[in-house]
Parts: C-alpha cells; sequence; structure tokens
C-alpha cells in the first residue's frame, strides 16, 4: 500500500470518527482470504454458544497483518456484534507511537509479537483479564495480556525441486554466510527488512549471536541475494515460478503455494535442525488492545471474541499459521506441528526487547530501503 493511499485511508477513519462524535459518540494489519469453517464453528463446545451481549458503535482495528486475513475476520465480528469495524490494514506499529497523545485505535493487530511487545513496554498498550485468555499459554502473552498471541510459524527455506536438489540447499542461517549461494542459477531472494518477519528473523539472529555478527549476516544477505521483495507472497511466487532457486519464508507460505494449480513443485527446510544448532526461528500473530482507545469496551469485547474457539481459528483462517492453542487443530492438513520441530530457545516476549534497534541496525545496511 502506498504513503499515499495509507493516509486517504486514514483521513476517512478519522472523518468517520469525528462525525460519529457530533452526532453523540459511541459506547466505548494478497494471500489467500481468510475464514473459519461453518461445520467447524458447530462442533465448538456449548459453552461458547452463550447468547450474544447486546453491542453497538465502533471499532478501531490497525493491523500490520496481511488484510486478506484479517478483513474476513472483521466482517464477521461485525455481523455478528452489530459493531461498525473501522479498519487501517498496512499499519506500522510505530504509529501509535506518534499518535499517542491523539489515540485513534483502539486494537492493534501484528505478525510480530516483537512489535506488540515494543508497544506494552511503551505504554502504549493497556492489559486485562479477558474471558477465554486461559487457553492461550503465558508465553505467548503478555504478562498483563495487553496482547495475546493466536497463530504461530517457524522460519525457514522454500525451494524450486526443478532447480535444486534437497542436499544442495543451505541448512541453517549461519549457511547464508556463505559467498558461494550469490553463484547459484538465479540466486535466493529476502524480503526487506522492514517486513514484520525479516525484523522477527533478525531479532532473533541478535539474541542468538549478539549485534557485530548479526550484522555481518545482513551484509552478507543484502550482498548475495538475487532478489529482494517487498513480501514473503512475493517470493514464494518467484521461487515456485522458478525466477529463484530458493528464498527466505515463514513456513506457511510453501503450504500455500503447494495449493497454487501451477508452479508447486516446490520443497521446504526447516532451519537450523542439526543437534548443535540453534533451532527454528519463531514467531507469531496476534492482537494488543490499544491503551486510552476510544472505543475500550467494544475493544476488550473483540479480544474475548477473538479467544473463542471458532474465532481462534478465524483468526488463522487460511494464513496456514498454526494455531497457539494446543487443543486447537489447524484449519488445514499441516505437514508438521510444532512439537516436532527443533525451536530456538528464546522466550518470544524477549522479541520486544530488540524491536527498536533492530529496525535500526537494518535501516543502517541499507536492507530496509532496497528492493531488487
Amino acid at each position: 500500500m502506498s504513503k499515499a493511499l495509507k493516509m486517504f485511508l486514514f483521513g476517512i477513519l478519522a472523518l468517520s470518527l469525528f462525525v460519529v462524535a457530533a452526532c453523540g459518540g459511541t459506547d466505548d494489519a494478497s494471500e489467500e482470504p481468510a475464514g473459519s469453517d461453518t461445520e467447524e464453528a458447530e462442533e465448538q463446545p456449548a459453552d461458547e454458544t452463550e447468547e450474544a451481549v447486546e453491542l453497538d458503535g465502533q471499532l478501531v482495528v490497525y493491523s500490520a497483518r496481511n488484510e486478506n486475513f484479517v478483513q474476513p475476520l472483521l466482517d464477521k465480528f461485525s455481523e455478528e456484534t452489530g459493531i461498525e469495524v473501522l479498519a487501517l490494514h498496512g499499519a506500522d506499529p510505530l504509529q501509535l507511537q506518534e499518535e499517542a497523545g491523539n489515540v485513534q485505535a483502539d486494537v492493534f493487530i501484528s505478525n510480530d509479537l516483537g512489535a506488540l511487545e515494543f508497544l506494552n513496554q511503551q505504554g502504549l498498550l493497556q492489559g486485562f483479564d479477558p474471558e477465554g485468555v486461559e487457553s492461550i499459554d503465558e508465553q505467548y502473552r503478555a504478562d498483563d495480556n495487553a496482547w495475546i498471541a493466536l497463530s504461530a510459524r517457524a522460519r525457514g527455506f522454500i525451494y524450486n525441486k526443478d532447480m535444486i536438489t534437497e542436499e544442495e540447499m543451505p541448512k541453517s542461517m549461519e549457511d547464508l554466510f556463505d559467498a558461494k549461494w550469490a553463484d547459484v542459477e538465479n540466486g535466493y531472494a529476502i524480503t526487506r527488512g522492514g517486513n514484520g518477519g525479516m525484523i522477527g528473523n533478525v531479532s532473533a539472529l541478535r539474541y542468538e549471536w549478539g549485534d557485530e555478527k548479526t550484522a555481518e549476516w545482513i551484509e552478507a544477505i543484502k550482498e548475495n541475494a538475487q532478489g529482494i521483495f517487498e513480501g514473503h507472497g512475493d517470493i514464494r511466487r518467484a521461487v515456485g515460478a522458478g525466477e529463484h532457486a530458493f528464498g527466505l519464508v515463514n513456513n506457511y507460505y510453501y503450504h500455500q503455494q503447494l495449493e497454487e494449480p501451477t508452479d508447486n513443485n516446490v520443497g521446504f527446510i526447516y532451519a537450523d535442525q542439526g543437534e548443535d544448532q540453534m533451532g527454528a526461528i519463531a514467531n507469531a500473530a496476534g492482537v494488543g488492545l490499544v491503551s486510552g482507545g476510544p472505543n475500550e469496551e467494544n475493544a476488550k469485547a473483540f479480544i474475548e471474541w477473538v479467544l473463542q474457539t471458532e474465532n481462534q481459528l478465524a483468526f488463522v483462517g487460511e494464513s496456514l499459521e498454526l494455531p497457539i492453542n494446543p487443543e486447537l487443530d489447524p484449519p488445514y492438513e499441516a505437514a508438521i506441528s510444532f512439537s516436532e520441530l527443533k525451536i530456538q530457545d528464546m522466550p518470544l516476549k524477549e522479541l520486544g526487547n530488540y524491536f527498536e534497534d533492530t529496525k535500526a541496525l537494518i535501516e543502517d545496511s541499507g536492507l530496509d530501503l532496497e528492493l531488487k
């Protein structure tokens, strides 16, 4: 989304809020669309079919998550509650910081727990004790429940089987230091540094390696990658089409490419699964309650609503991520569960401690600005 379009949408959002206030006020984030299956919803426990509370007014949602995953969820909430949802997609977490003196958003949805915890540390999110929060393990939510994770993924390499074999592929993040990958036919692809998944990736490496080695890694991938793309969806399509031999992505993009009618002869390597390796870098998507938002009660109602079983699955939707809730099976046939993977030994909450400095490290390298 262009900066001009973002400003246009934000202007519409702000104008709408102004008109509502003038009339008496209210009751106080390019892939496959999300959704939940009706039959799955019918199978949920009876205690989640309680009579709905009467709600009205508006909810303002800022989202850094893919619009095609988020909008169907918001539409479902609006249809079931009567609350009008105003959504700003493609929002940057730092926009909340810029608007701290004039809070516009009620809820922030992010693909990166680092961003959510950073906002929480800045006092821009607020905690409460929502019904259903116990279904999410404490390691996947803020200490005060100011943010709650709902779906997870791991980092690795999607590759074109017609161009490179599994044996020839890199097996770890450290392997990307090797300049030989620049000589592979059509080379490999990465996302720009400002992408939320890449910020989380670099933050995890800073935790594991320290800043000096991580900065060297950024320089190496910037130099050796033959493609730097805006998003991971661009990478998986380019690899599937043979424009690049492999790419660094989150695992669910591999599953998305497998579902394409063509260009689907791809494989996937989960990174760092060896005995002496750190384990795959993991991250999660979740939702945060904005401090001082104009529609706080509706925001709390939304978070309690999304914690219902069928709506946790709707949050995952067709993103092909995995539900954080261990009691839920993915709403698709998953090739592997998180329990089968070796995951980096880092509390995901730690990502918030690295978020701001990671952005600066990436920007200093130029990876945030250059596409190729």
